[in-house]
């Protein structure tokens, strides 16, 4: 990567980056991946190193690593514990800023492969592109769009203490219950003003932002695109909103359900699928009707979802956020213009009609709960299957049918044998080992309410 190509790649960015960078020169540049939970891992050089650099190496132990930092045993993959190297290639077209730094900093996210060039199928980003590549043979591309909830919080060193609420300008606490208030959003505007700051630096754009139910609840929505691409945004999305949150000392936390009597956080994710060659929507015929694919693909996701479930509720914690009546959906049923359910088609044009997948959590990886939830739909596609009728009236009153624990889903994963394929054996195996080791590690703890109930009363 010499310095003319960089500059080169670098012209091609949005003028919103050119402003942000504003002649300066470069100093750092962050190489960077994303682990199985979505945190961004890698390294930093001088710019000068980076432009030379002929090859960059990882060890593949940084896929095997828990939440907590733990290591997983997995059956099944070889020389696992060699922590082998793996070869980084840059991806240019996600260099962007990182801005809230002292120095002019670049972030690349990087292709991950082995050293004779082959993808590297445990990594998150090419699970999403070997998903992806399913579509491409039947001359299909998905359109996404994912919705980021979040809070912005009290600092909360002590893990041992209840999540708070963040104090507002007025110097109270913010309440919840207030959803798409102009006012709630104004009580933290500072952090959205460099919010705003850093999405433009980087190039990005916001589609809206909006106050969501809970106290200090916030939702980012992304304008639709490739769904690698807005992966990668997703997962510069939580970075720069930490880092923006950070400056006016609170917490920004993705976490699913971060507080008992608040709603939970979700990404929700919008699909469609268009022709590759015409950019037709092929969910709607020439006069605009939902097509069988528009139903296979409604119909996928609801057979299929269940099994990958444990993608788009990685963590005990996310189970906590389904609860009815409380905004999150207990079932994969669907129906138009309907927010209980979890699968909504929202309204829109013919050319606009999507699918709506409202189960999935913002404590997922982006690349995982993309791969997840389009291959679930492929399968419906590919096999012209048919979904349940749509439902009328609140879904929160049918059976619940999510499964309700991460162990409960993790007895799902891997049963369907035509999604592991897609999402790749060796890294359903790994997936899984994880998962079951997280599980066994939270079990150890003992929680407040196991001793305020059951210390002197069993």
């Amino acid at each position: 990567m010499g310095k003319e190509k960089l500059k080169g790649w670098l012209k091609s960015k949005p003028q919103s980056f050119h402003e942000w960078l504003d002649g300066r020169k470069i100093d750092e540049v962050e190489c960077v991946v994303s682990d199985i939970a979505g945190i961004a891992r890698g390294k930093t050089m001088p710019a000068r190193k980076f432009t030379r650099q002929e090859r960059l190496f990882l060890p593949n132990s940084i896929f095997y690593q828990t939440i907590t930092g733990s290591y997983a045993e997995v059956e099944g993959i070889k020389d696992q514990w060699t922590e082998s190297d793996m070869l980084l290639t840059p991806d240019m077209s996600t260099a962007t800023s990182s801005p809230w730094t002292g120095d002019v900093t670049l972030q690349v996210i990087h292709d991950i492969t082995s050293l004779d060039g082959e993808p590297i199928g445990l990594s998150p980003r090419n699970v999403l592109k070997r998903v992806l590549s399913y579509y491409q043979k039947e001359g299909w591309q998905p359109v996404v769009a994912p919705e980021l909830e979040f809070y912005l919080t009290s600092p909360n060193p002590d893990p041992g203490k209840p999540i708070e609420p963040q104090i507002g300008r007025t110097g109270r606490k913010v309440v919840g219950r207030q959803a798409y208030s102009m006012s709630a959003v104004d009580e933290y505007g500072s952090v959205i003003d460099d919010i705003y700051d850093f999405t433009e630096a980087q190039g990005f754009e916001i589609d809206t932002i909006i106050q969501e139910g809970g106290a200090g609840q916030i939702e980012i929505n992304l304008q639709h695109g490739n769904p690698v691409e807005l992966a990668d945004q997703v997962f510069y999305y939580k970075r720069l909103i930490r880092e923006a949150a950070m400056r006016h000392n609170c917490f920004a936390t993705f976490m699913a359900k971060p507080m008992q009597d608040e709603p939970g956080s979700a990404m929700h994710i919008h699909q469609s699928v268009v022709d590759a060659k015409t950019g037709n929507n092929v969910f709607s015929d020439r006069d605009g009707n939902p097509t069988d694919l528009f139903y296979g693909f409604i119909a996928g996701q609801q057979q299929h979802l269940t099994s990958v479930f444990c993608m788009l509720a990685p963590y005990v914690n996310s189970y906590r956020r389904f609860v009815p009546d409380d905004s999150a959906p207990t079932n994969l049923e669907w129906s138009r213009d309907n927010r209980t359910t979890g699968l909504r088609i929202p309204v829109s044009s013919a050319q606009s009609r999507r699918v709506e997948n409202r189960v999935a959590g913002m404590d997922c990886n982006p690349y995982l709960a993309l791969a997840a939830s389009l291959a679930s739909g492929f399968v419906g596609m590919k096999h012209g299957l048919k979904p349940r009728d749509a439902i009328t009236g609140e879904a929160f009153d049918s059976e619940f049918t999510v499964p309700r624990s991460l162990m409960g889903a993790l007895d799902l994963f891997n049963q369907d044998n035509e999604l592991t394929e897609m999402l790749g054996e060796d890294f359903c195996r790994l997936y899984h080992a994880i998962k079951v080791s997280e599980s066994d590690e939270f079990l150890q703890v003992i929680s407040p309410w196991e001793r305020n109930h059951l210390l002197l009363n069993v």
